[in-house]
């Protein structure tokens, strides 16, 4: 049976899309052929890769990637996984492809004033905890999902 071809989208590939791929491929490998790339390119974010490998997960290998590097493969479904990727979404994969917007609030920003370490992984956990929820329910929950955010 052909896996379906899901790409994460965000803006730096650092986070959010990070931990998309990270979970699709634990939980959802053998229906889905997870992606993840960025708009632009931000590295992989240190503090993601503490709360996944924290949840089961090691996406320590993973690397940041731009759209441009995958622009050769045909996805069955784009994820923005930000309201940045979702607004500034290269205009050739909506025209090869279907473009669903699922929004997440953005870990580094939201640490950004944490006092501490420990303060500031809260927010990269509960963020990873909704990913998780997401992805847990992929495919299925793409059904129906167009434009626009399900929180």
């Amino acid at each position: 049976m052909r896996r379906l071809k899901v790409l994460f989208l965000c803006t730096g590939n650092s986070c959010r899309s990070q931990m998309a791929e990270g979970w699709a491929r634990a939980l959802k490998g053998d229906v889905i052929e997870p992606y993840s790339a960025g708009i632009e390119r931000h590295g992989l974010n240190p503090r993601a890769v503490a709360v996944m490998k924290e949840a089961g997960v090691d996406i320590s290998g993973h690397r940041s990637k731009t759209v441009e590097e995958l622009r050769d493969i045909d996805f069955d479904v784009v994820v923005t996984v930000c309201g940045h990727a979702d607004e500034t979404c290269p205009a050739w994969l909506g025209n090869r492809t279907r473009v669903v917007h699922v929004g997440f609030d953005d870990p580094p920003k939201l640490a950004q004033d944490a006092p501490d370490e420990e303060t500031a992984l809260i927010h990269y956990r509960r963020v990873r905890d909704e990913i998780r929820s997401f992805v847990e329910g992929l495919p299925e929950n793409l059904e129906g999902l167009g434009r626009c955010a399900i929180r």
